[in-house]
């Protein structure tokens, strides 16, 4: 009997304690499960996998509103990257630096296009029908690619890749300094800049070390033949020198003695010519008057002959006379005029 009277009494006991705890609990805070994520986060391992195929990039920051107001748009996108068949990816600058770097970002966020390993910049707004538009009307073939050294797989964007990295451990030791060890700012700095002179110093060290193992040494012999030909090359072209200098003194002598011969023949020239010319001077007087007077000779048979055969001609030549003299006065004068030059070009 009391066996049977115990065991409905439990039964009603659970019963009602199941009740109160399903009463009590919150529906709200039921656990649901979580919906997986199409966007692909990226990294410096991995970023490699956007060489292939057709990817969206979003770069972003967890402090930034803008990014935030684009996560959902960009989750949708991601849901439809099977039928626009692209992938969908998201790198985040403040754990990934060195990508950000590699993608030279400087905005927030930042949209890139890559197909086949071409880079493009999306400047659009990241709305999901403005992205969708502009992978189905293929609006990206109007973009100029990044291409170069601008490309993200160029080596000089691998090099900035590697300095905003080394700047992100930097910055991200900083914050361990200040925040979890409490060590003022200024000390954190002071210890970056003495770390900074000491990696300069071991570099220098380095570089000094490396050239001295590279470094050959001349044997003696040959550094000596080295010096004495540099020597006699030094002494052939002093010579040189001196020979050219030489050459056009004695090249400037002949000029100046054959500059004074010239003079001097120009000078005998000009008296040979005065002299001739005087010699003239004084024979054309008496030339002169051995013309007049053999014309005069010869005109007086004919005078003769002309007053035998018409006599009454004599008058006509009668005033010839008077021509002869004019004439031998004339020749006077010049020979006195070009004496009196002569003697004033004499002294």
């Amino acid at each position: 009997m009391a066996g049977g009277r115990c065991g409905p009494l439990l039964t009603a006991l659970l019963t009602a304690w199941a009740l109160a705890a399903a009463s009590e609990a919150d529906p709200k805070q039921a656990a649901m499960p979580e919906e997986q994520s199409l966007v692909l986060p990226m990294t410096a391992s991995n970023w490699t996998l956007v060489m292939e195929g057709e990817w969206m990039l979003k770069f972003y920051a967890p402090w930034c509103p803008s990014c935030q107001q684009t996560d959902s748009e960009w989750e949708t996108f991601a849901k439809n990257g099977e039928i626009l068949h692209i992938s969908v990816g998201k790198v985040d600058v403040i754990q990934e630096p060195g990508l950000s770097g590699r993608f030279f970002v400087t905005t927030l966020p930042a949209f890139f296009h890559a197909k086949d390993g071409i880079f493009r910049r999306y400047r659009g707004p990241g709305i999901y029908e403005d992205l969708q538009n502009y992978i189905l009307e293929k609006k990206w073939q109007a973009v100029e690619p990044l291409t170069g050294w601008k490309s993200p797989a160029s080596l000089t964007m691998s090099g900035m890749a590697g300095l905003f990295s080394i700047s992100g451990k930097i910055w991200h030791l900083h914050n361990y300094f200040t925040v979890t060890l409490g060590i003022p700012a200024w000390c954190s700095y002071v210890f970056f800049v003495i770390a900074t002179l000491i990696f300069g110093l071991l570099m220098g060290l380095i570089l000094v070390v490396i050239s001295e193992c590279f470094y050959v040494p001349f044997p003696r012999h040959l550094s000596e033949h080295s010096e004495q030909s540099r020597r006699s090359e030094g002494a052939h072209g002093a010579e040189q020198l001196q020979d050219a200098e030489e050459e056009k003194d004695d090249s400037n002598e002949e000029e100046n003695k054959d500059s004074l011969v010239d003079d001097e023949e120009e000078k005998d020239d000009f008296g040979d010519e005065d002299e001739a010319e005087e010699e003239e001077e004084d024979d054309s007087p008496a030339v002169g008057l051995d013309e007049e007077r053999s014309d005069s000779q010869d005109q007086r048979p004919l005078r003769d002959a002309q007053g035998e055969g018409e006599p009454d001609e004599t008058e006509e030549d009668v005033p010839e006379q008077p021509r002869h003299s004019a004439g031998t006065a004339a020749a006077e004068d010049a020979l006195r005029q070009r004496k009196s030059q002569h003697a004033d070009k004499g002294p």
